[in-house]
């Protein structure tokens, strides 16, 4: 598959939800089922971590998939632009802690 851009990302997510999904779920639904996958997520890195498991790096690519698509749901259901959304957030993130990182 290609490169995709965090906008193709998120009208790949709304053509699947109107093919496939019937619809968006509601808000708290949709919250519901990123904490499952992000705790799903939890599990698989715990794994490859030398927690409980043997460690399986698919496992951990299709979790990181099942939270990107939540994540993408909520955002698509609100009508956020995720790629705005992570700009704003990096931004943030620089003035904020200016000091705190050393640059390289």
């Amino acid at each position: 598959m290609s490169e995709l851009k965090i906008s193709d990302i998120q009208r790949m997510v709304d053509d699947w939800i109107k093919k496939f999904g019937g619809g968006y779920w509601s808000p708290l639904s949709m919250l519901a089922a990123l904490v499952e996958e992000i705790g799903e997520l939890a599990k698989a890195l715990n794994s490859i971590e030398g927690g409980k498991g043997c460690g399986n790096m698919k496992a951990l690519v299709e979790e990181i998939g099942d939270v990107l698509f939540a994540l993408t749901c909520i955002s698509n259901y609100y009508g956020i632009d995720m790629g705005d959304a992570l700009k704003k957030c990096v931004e943030k993130y620089t003035v904020r802690d200016a000091d705190r990182w050393i640059r390289k």
